[in-house]
């Protein structure tokens, strides 16, 4: 009998153990983390979405995204992103590099191909595009291309939209993000953000 009561007290003290950390850990902790982020980085927490003129949302400052028509071809008044193999394409949902090494065959003629399209949308040579606008980043949703890349697309954009290279030029310039910290990565624009005030610039 005492083996029992034993039993069921160790069993009761086990369940009511289980009940107070999974309101402490699993509720209140959750929703203490989930306050702190609403009231000290909103933007962030609720996923770094970018607005346009309107209001409306239309990306993530944290996820690429392509920029072309329904049958995959670009559209020339914007400024082009990096290759993307996550999915289809910038799918959140499937993040993926293409996991192939400098020396795979796929790799080489996908390069290839993308750099006679470059070629012959940008109007330059192939020695002249940099390796970001025909390499897919590792998690294939990168947001960002590097200055070298944005600046060879300029006078495409500044001919199609109207506007003078240098107008473009200077817009380029003054959305490169520096290195993280001073150090870390790499002088980048973010693609999306770019587009958008490019749209601002002529309304």
């Amino acid at each position: 009998m005492s083996t029992t009561r034993s039993t069921v007290r160790t069993a009761g003290v086990a369940v009511r153990a289980m009940l107070v950390f999974t309101l402490v850990l699993g509720i209140g902790y959750t929703a203490l983390v989930t306050a702190i982020g609403q009231l000290a980085l909103p933007w962030q927490a609720n996923g770094s979405l970018v607005t346009d003129a309107e209001g409306t949302p239309v990306g993530s400052a944290l996820i690429g995204q392509s920029f072309t028509d329904a049958d995959g071809a670009a559209l020339p008044e914007y400024f082009q992103s990096r290759p993307s193999a996550a999915g289809d394409g910038y799918d959140g949902g499937a993040s993926s590099g293409s996991n192939w090494g400098p020396e795979n065959a796929d790799l080489i003629e996908a390069i290839r191909q993308r750099q006679a399209a470059i070629a012959e949308l940008e109007g330059v040579e192939v020695s002249e595009i940099p390796a970001d606008a025909v390499t897919a980043s590792g998690s294939g949703l990168d947001p960002h291309i590097s200055p070298s890349y944005a600046l060879l697309q300029v006078p495409r954009v500044a001919a199609e939209r109207g506007i003078p290279e240098s107008d473009v030029r200077d817009l380029v310039a003054s959305m490169i993000q520096s290195r993280d910290l001073g150090y870390l990565g790499e002088p980048r624009v973010n693609v999306l953000e770019l587009n958008l005030a490019l749209d601002r610039l002529q309304n």
